[in-house]
């Protein structure tokens, strides 16, 4: 591992890098896991590559703008290049998360295994209609959303995970900027207008990647048609 340590350059920690590298590192981070399950220690660029489905030279391109850590003849050590991924998406920063909005999709958030296998835990729920107040979801407490900043006095809280109801999306947002949160993961569909600097937000369109699917799946369906028309012209 010396050889490769030796190798690798130090990013400077002001450089700009890319959104969308950003968002190619998560499949960078899933890929490699898949790869550590099958027992394989290293990999090239271009068996990464042929795995992701994108080009050698993009893989090492955005790794690239976080230091390199392949090793020219050897190619990369995949728990080393894992562990560095993992690092850089904050996978290891034991961040706080509260979700905001405890119905339906509140209560499906909260089972999920994703937050703690990625690093974050769900220390609270809170409520904005007070139904579900005083109970608790997967053993997770849930609290009326009027507690909101007593219990941020008490406890450090790192995200806001919005899914509460639209008309109060921005109200809530505001309350969780207001509280110095670093980030937030809205569900709800309504743009934030907030910039980095303010606080860090991901805005999760599901209906927006429903209709991707949509519009591909009738692209497919045009084609095969178009196909089988030539095909019966000929």
């Amino acid at each position: 591992m010396n050889n490769q340590d030796n190798i690798m350059k130090s990013p400077d920690k002001q450089q700009n890098i890319s959104p969308a590298v950003i968002r190619r590192l998560p499949r960078y981070y899933r890929y490699l896991c898949e790869l550590i399950a099958r027992g394989q220690t290293k990999i090239s660029s271009s068996e990464l590559a042929k795995l992701m489905k994108v080009t050698a030279s993009q893989i090492r391109q955005d790794l690239n703008c976080f230091g390199g850590f392949g090793m020219q003849g050897y190619g990369y050590n995949v728990n080393y290049l894992f562990a560095k991924i993992s690092d850089i998406l904050g996978v290891s920063a034991g961040f706080n998360a509260v979700i905001i909005g405890a119905g339906d999709l509140g209560r499906a958030l909260v089972h999920l295994s994703m937050f703690e296998k990625r690093g974050v835990n769900i220390v609270a729920l809170f409520d904005t209609d007070g139904e579900a107040a005083g109970k608790d979801c997967a053993g997770v407490p849930v609290y009326p959303i009027d507690e909101l900043e007593n219990f941020c006095a008490e406890n450090r809280v790192d995200i806001g995970v919005i899914a509460c109801d639209k008309k109060h999306v921005k109200a809530i947002a505001q309350r969780c900027v207001d509280l110095g949160f670093k980030g937030l993961w809205n569900y709800m569909g309504v743009e934030l207008p907030y910039s980095d600097d303010e606080i860090v937000v991901e805005n999760i369109h599901l209906g927006d990647s429903l209709m991707i699917l949509n519009c591909r799946i009738c692209r497919n369906d045009t084609e095969d048609k178009d196909s089988e028309e030539e095909s019966d012209q000929n």
